[in-house]
């Protein structure tokens, strides 16, 4: 052994075989009261296909009639503008 005080002796560190299997390991750790490792489906709300964001400024009167239409109709305000817009869509087509 060397006179330094902070070092390891290396030779008397041996590997250990392991003695157990993951399917023993996880069978004991249920019994404990543990989970279990496999993949559990996810939770909670699923993922909107609305994902695009539109930030539109409008005037006060203009925000207040849209937020009344939808609210008279059930359904959200990204709905009617969606709607508004297959509309505007529809008369560039004619014209």
């Amino acid at each position: 052994m060397s006179n330094n005080a902070f070092s390891i002796d290396l030779s008397r560190l041996k590997k250990q075989p392991k003695t157990s299997s993951t399917k023993e390991t996880d069978q004991v750790a249920e019994e404990l009261g543990f989970s279990s490792r496999e993949i559990v489906k996810k939770r909670g709300r699923k993922p909107s296909p609305r994902t695009g964001q539109v930030h539109a400024k409008v005037m006060p009167d203009t925000s207040i009639e849209i937020a009344n239409e939808a609210k008279r109709r059930g359904v959200q305000q990204g709905v009617l503008i969606e709607e508004a817009w297959q509309l505007y869509k529809q008369n560039i087509a004619i014209k």
